[in-house]
């Protein structure tokens, strides 16, 4: 506690006009422009100088022609741009609190709502928010949903299950998503003209999501009807990273979404194996809190919303004329 109220004792003379006026010397060079700028004598701004040293309790500058900052003068500077960089953003997030709107928005996702427009949203929502930044969270649906209940998140997107059930959330369907067999770079596979299907991969080494996930489920009902319940992966792992990974360094298969398994081909990472019939991995949604709602969250959620109507409407076209 000591050497805390040591470490704090010099800055208790520190005021705001302080840092904005040390910044203006620092940039303008000499004590003369400085003083020009800040409205000042040169006799004040010396004055004003000495005295913030001997609040510093070193020098802070090295006097010439050109004024040079110490060390000392350096840590001060770097101090002088954090305080007051978050001084600016939180006068302008309490302007926004104060008109009615919300400064921040934070959205868990996984990987499925990344893939299935999250970015897009986002982009279409700050063209009329500029003024609102949204961070992004991504994770475990189920680690992501107890946020909503912190305010740790204002929205979570992920698979509608029983959990998003709960009396204070409220939930929008995104779209619908289904589970994709998918294949890298380092698939034996990949530069093959030949369509692939589920026979031509189901002796390789395969990636799954761990048990007990939706996709897992899923994909093991798939195994069980197509009589291939024998399969048992290489790894398991619920990091698409980690998947992606091992996929473009090995000869194996992978299970994930279809929605990021589209993506991921799109940029020439997977390329996506033929099954006979569709596995369903669920509806993509978005959840929120009923008590924590806003009008700039429904306006993000809209935007969620509208997106994925696209993205679905573009993909059925896009099916249609195949």
């Amino acid at each position: 506690m000591i050497e805390r109220s040591e470490g704090l004792s010099w800055a208790r003379g520190i005021k705001v006009r302080h840092l904005e006026s040390f910044l203006v010397l620092d940039e303008a060079g000499t004590l003369t422009e400085a003083a020009a700028r800040l409205h000042m004598t040169q006799s004040a701004m010396s004055h004003w100088l000495a005295e913030l040293e001997r609040v510093a309790g070193t020098p802070l500058v090295v006097r010439g022609r050109k004024v040079q900052l110490t060390p000392a003068g350096h840590l001060l500077k770097r101090l002088a741009i954090t305080v007051l960089g978050d001084i600016a953003r939180t006068g302008r997030e309490m302007h926004a609190v104060a008109a009615g709107r919300v400064p921040r928005l934070n959205v868990g996702s996984v990987w499925a709502g990344i893939a299935g427009g999250l970015p897009e949203a986002v982009t279409a929502f700050q063209q009329r928010h500029a003024d609102v930044a949204v961070s992004i969270h991504d994770g475990l649906f189920d680690d992501l949903l107890k946020g909503l209940d912190t305010r740790a998140m204002d929205a979570v997107i992920g698979v509608l299950d029983a959990r998003a059930h709960q009396p204070q959330l409220a939930h929008r369907v995104l779209f619908d998503d289904q589970v994709s067999i998918v294949i890298g770079q380092g698939s034996k596979h990949w530069d093959s003209n030949q369509p692939l299907d589920f026979a031509d991969v189901l002796r390789e080494q395969w990636v799954m999501p761990p048990l007990g996930t939706l996709t897992r489920i899923q994909m093991d009902a798939y195994l069980i009807e197509q009589q291939a319940s024998w399969l048992v992966p290489k790894a398991e792992t619920a990091s698409l990273a980690m998947m992606q990974a091992l996929l473009q360094k090995g000869d194996y298969v992978g299970v994930c979404a279809e929605s990021m398994a589209d993506y991921m081909a799109s940029l020439g990472l997977f390329r996506k194996v033929a099954i006979d019939s569709n596995i369903r991995f669920g509806p993509i949604t978005v959840v929120w809190n009923r008590e924590h709602v806003s009008a700039t969250l429904m306006d993000f959620i809209a935007c969620l919303k509208a997106h994925a109507r696209g993205m679905r409407s573009a993909k059925v076209l896009e099916k249609s004329s195949a």
